[in-house]
């Protein structure tokens, strides 16, 4: 019988050497949020200053470490390689309800999306070269602000990043993280399901605040305002007990981090 491509996407979808690689995109991308993570606790203890409180930041620290560009370079593969296991789950995503099939793919969609961008990114750091995310999207948000009707995709942007905020809160609380993986019994899976908790809620604060930036610089026709990440937590410095706060969200992206670090080893792949 003659393969489709569908059946062809899932079969390779479902081999080893795929969810090994995949594996350890969700193991890439822990460490990543763990070192975002210390940047922004470092931030909050320095008035607002310090390194980039982003992905480019941590791909940066990691360049800079001996070992770094193996590192980078598994980093490049295991994101790719979970960026393709997404889009792989577009192909494959099946409901009887077609609206909850589609939705379901263009969530897909977008994870593969971010992967792509991350892994994008990891592969001019591990090349040499370098990036700055809070530049590319204050320079992104000027060039849609100095279009006709910029300003209304700029507030649609920031709009639907809060949206993505919300629904990592929501994850949180509802604790449904825990369909993505295979919850350990006893102790172990009490300790994934907090440090799930924790993690889901602090991501959701910081797109929740990378959100409001962009709907701000829209507001004001001020692009500098849109900073991504790095701004997004550094901003945070300027609210009462903004350092407490960034303290707190910086420990919950570490948080995060290990969840992601669990869901390599724990992920209904």
């Amino acid at each position: 019988m003659t393969a489709t491509p569908k059946r062809a996407v899932r079969d390779v979808s479902r081999s080893r050497i795929f969810h090994v690689l995949a594996r350890s995109g969700f193991a890439v991308n822990g460490l990543l949020h763990i070192l975002i993570g210390g940047i922004a606790i470092g931030i909050a203890f320095h008035g607002g200053q310090g390194g980039d409180a982003d992905q480019t930041g941590a791909l940066q620290g990691l360049s800079d470490t001996p070992g770094g560009l193996v590192v980078l370079w598994i980093a490049v593969v295991g994101l790719f390689a979970l960026g393709l296991w997404e889009v792989a789950q577009v192909i494959l995503a099946s409901d009887p309800d077609a609206k909850k099939k589609w939705g379901r793919r263009a969530t897909e969609a977008g994870k593969a999306a971010v992967y792509v961008v991350l892994g994008s990114t990891a592969l001019i750091f591990a090349l040499g070269g370098s990036s700055d995310s809070s530049e590319n999207s204050q320079s992104a948000s000027a060039t849609l602000l100095a279009t006709p009707g910029g300003v209304f995709l700029l507030v649609a942007v920031g709009l639907a990043v809060v949206g993505f905020g919300i629904g990592f809160v929501s994850i949180g609380i509802r604790r449904t993280f825990r369909k993505l993986i295979h919850t350990p019994a006893g102790t172990a899976g009490r300790v994934v399901t907090v440090v799930g908790v924790v993690g889901y809620l602090s991501q959701g604060v910081a797109l929740g605040v990378v959100g409001v930036l962009f709907v701000v610089a829209a507001a004001t026709y001020d692009a500098e305002k849109a900073s991504g990440l790095d701004g997004a937590l550094k901003a945070l410095t300027d609210l009462p007990f903004g350092v407490v706060v960034l303290v707190a969200v910086g420990v919950g992206l570490i948080f995060y981090g290990l969840f992601l670090g669990a869901r390599a080893r724990l992920a209904r792949l």
